[in-house]
C-alpha cells in the first residue's frame, strides 16, 4: 500500500520561500504516474494547485502560477513543489496525491503566511 508523506511547510512572512516534499512509499510504479499537489484552507475544500505529469510537463491554477514549481525525483520516488513569493492566501495544509487522488490522503504539511 503506497504512503504519502509531506513535509516542508512551516511559518514563513510573506515574500518568503518554502520547498515542500513529499515521499511515496511502497510505490513501485511511482514514475508511471501523475502527481499533484492540493491544498486545504481553514473551512474551505480542498483544491488542486500544481500537477505534473510522467513526461515532466506541468499545470497550475491560476492562483498559483508563476509563483510555484512543482518538479519530481522518480529515482526518489518524491515529488517537490517550490513556493515563491508566498502570500497570506497561500496559507493551509499542503497535501499531494495522484490528480484522482488514487491514494489515501497522507497527513498534510502547514504553511502559514504572515502577512
Amino acid at each position: 500500500q503506497v504512503q504519502l508523506v509531506e513535509s516542508g511547510g512551516g511559518l514563513v512572512q510573506a515574500g518568503g520561500s518554502l520547498r515542500l516534499s513529499c515521499a511515496a512509499s511502497g510505490s513501485r510504479f511511482f514514475r508511471l504516474y501523475a502527481m499533484a499537489w492540493y491544498r486545504q484552507a481553514p473551512g474551505k475544500q480542498r483544491e488542486l494547485v500544481a500537477a505534473i505529469s510522467t513526461g515532466a510537463s506541468t499545470n497550475y491554477s491560476d492562483s498559483v502560477k508563476g509563483r510555484f514549481t512543482i518538479s519530481r525525483d522518480n529515482a526518489k520516488n518524491t515529488v517537490y513543489l517550490q513556493m515563491n513569493s508566498l502570500k497570506p492566501e497561500d496559507t493551509a495544509v499542503y497535501y499531494c496525491n495522484t490528480p484522482r487522488a488514487w491514494y489515501s490522503w497522507g497527513q498534510g504539511t502547514q504553511v502559514t503566511v504572515s502577512s
